[in-house]
């Protein structure tokens, strides 16, 4: 129920106060506050201790909370502390960007395999991961009952990649395309749009010419 009542800002804030609390932990800190907190992440304490009630934990008067406890706390919230298993759809640059990124282990998340409609690509080896023809995409999802996807196409073959998805039982979608994807009430999508976050930055550098 906490999982379902969180709103997705305290969702999304959550992993910057593990940065802090791992950072805590490797200076060998026990102890952590939501002044803390909020004196590295420029957040209000009370902002601080709303986030944070989502999880569950309850903090200590004067001590706020310890710092190896919370760490846990978060990643069970998160999910992160089970192994879920994914499918890249989309072995390019940025396909292959995310294949080589190793922090994903770290937060609970495992591409096993990756795919590609492109013949100079598929067969090769990126980051120890041999990349298959999207044929073969059904059949490893329902052996292995992966329920993961992501997808880094571009915009022109991101439709057919989310429904090659879903007809493979994907129940949850990683969007990198630039594209809304359509896709049944059932299917869970998290879009990414690089190009969203690069305008407001350009909006905002702008104000300082």
């Amino acid at each position: 129920m906490l999982k379902n009542s969180a709103p997705l800002p305290s969702v999304r804030r959550l992993p910057l106060y593990l940065t802090v609390l791992e950072e805590f932990s490797r200076e060998g800190r026990e102890w952590i506050s939501t002044t803390d907190f909020s004196e590295v992440l420029f957040l209000k304490p009370i902002q601080v201790r709303k986030d944070l009630a989502h999880t569950g934990i309850i903090g200590k008067p004067k001590k706020g909370f310890k710092v190896d406890e919370l760490i846990s706390t978060i990643y069970n919230f998160l999910g992160w502390n089970n192994l879920t298993e994914a499918f890249l759809v989309g072995s390019g640059a940025l396909g292959s960007a995310l294949l080589g990124y190793e922090g994903f282990q770290r937060h609970g998340l495992n591409i096993v395999a990756a795919f590609d409609v492109s013949s100079d690509i598929i067969g090769k080896t990126i980051h120890g991961k041999e990349i298959l023809s999207m044929d073969k995409l059904p059949d490893l999802a329902k052996r292995m009952q992966v329920k993961l996807g992501i997808i880094t196409v571009p915009s022109s073959g991101a439709q057919q990649a989310a429904d090659s998805l879903v007809e493979a039982g994907i129940s949850g979608i990683w969007n990198f395309s630039p594209i809304k994807l359509q896709v049944p009430e059932t299917v869970v999508v998290q879009r990414e749009d690089i190009s969203s976050g690069l305008a407001v930055l350009s909006v905002k550098l702008g104000r300082f010419d």
